[in-house]
């Protein structure tokens, strides 16, 4: 990440990275998607750019986890609902 008026100057990234919004600002940069069990241990991570959708990792994240999957509002979508708890 980096700050919004040094975007675009920005040449390590060019390409790779992407404008995205949390909930405080606007950033430039990438986002850290990860899955862990009950003992705080990874199980998968996948990094993107920031103007990624949340939802677009999780299946690719998921693919080869069992059990129950519980995340942030962000993250589910009704067509991830279905292929995963029915």
């Amino acid at each position: 990440m980096c700050h919004n008026k040094r975007a675009k100057r920005n040449k390590v990234f060019r390409g790779l990275s992407g404008w995205g919004k949390s909930s405080v600002d606007w950033y430039f940069g990438f986002k850290l998607h990860l899955i862990i069990n009950e003992q705080g241990e990874l199980l998968a991570f996948q990094v993107t750019p920031g103007n990624v959708d949340d939802r677009k990792p999780v299946p690719t994240l998921a693919q080869n986890l069992w059990g129950r999957l519980f995340g942030d509002k962000g993250y589910i979508s009704k067509n991830l609902y279905r292929t995963q708890v029915v």
